[in-house]
């Protein structure tokens, strides 16, 4: 129902827009520098070659590698040690409100000359929140009880998460501000895409790799088998 809903406002709103929304002719807009797909390949290239673009390029494939494991890791961790899917779920709409102010808040501080500013200030906070995390999932065995978790628990899970979205979005609009400041009005669709295309990529892989070695790092203990170490999936099985 609930997807029902949204993919029906969605169709009207953008048949509305279709139907009512008239172009201003009278402004012609600067296209870019570019006739077709080999173009445009070509002025990416040239574009990575810059020393300034390809160290941007370096630092944001790295930075978030820091943090990786507790964002792609802790929820499925919590779930693991028995806080119910849904319960997570529904943590998430108050996370809704806070999603659409923080960037309102954030631009007032990355509109300046130096947006990236914003970005190095949260990034020990978030790495900070990386260890809370950790924390979290392992006092989260220890307050279970028959009846779940406590209140005050879930109380500690939103909190934990409000602040992290605080530091998320401090690094997540500040570089895109910074990508905008940066981007040659004259390609500036192209030049933009490429560096949110390197921005996103920065996040993807390092959470890639961090749930790929969530087993060869777990350390496992075998019961009732003492010749087993368990540290295998074969082992395990057996």
């Amino acid at each position: 129902d609930f997807l029902f809903f949204w993919g029906a406002v969605f169709l009207v709103t953008t048949t509305l827009v279709a139907l009512l929304k008239k172009e201003n002719k009278e402004l012609t807009p600067t296209k870019e520098e570019t006739k077709g797909i080999t173009d445009t390949y070509k002025l990416l290239f040239s574009i990575i070659k810059m020393p300034a673009v390809l160290t941007f390029c370096l630092m944001i494939l790295t930075a978030k590698v820091g943090f990786s494991a507790a964002d792609a890791v802790t929820g499925l961790k919590l779930v693991e040690e028995g806080v119910p899917k849904e319960h997570l779920a529904l943590l998430a709409v108050p996370m809704v409100p806070l999603q659409i102010i923080l960037p309102l808040i954030i631009s007032k501080y990355t509109a300046g000359p130096q947006p990236l500013n914003t970005f190095y200030k949260a990034m020990p906070f978030r790495l900070l929140l990386g260890l809370q995390f950790a924390f979290l999932v392992w006092w989260t065995p220890k307050v279970k009880h028959e009846g779940g978790f406590p209140v005050y628990y879930y109380a500690v899970v939103l909190l934990s998460y409000a602040l992290h979205q605080i530091t998320l979005y401090s690094m997540y609009v500040a570089v895109m501000a910074f990508n905008a400041k940066v981007s040659d009005p004259l390609i500036g669709g192209t030049y933009m895409t490429l560096l949110n295309t390197v921005s996103n990529l920065g996040g993807n892989w390092p959470s890639t790799v961090a749930l790929w070695l969530v087993d060869p790092l777990t350390v496992k203990e075998c019961a009732g088998a003492q010749e087993h170490t368990c540290g295998t999936t074969v082992a395990a099985e057996v």
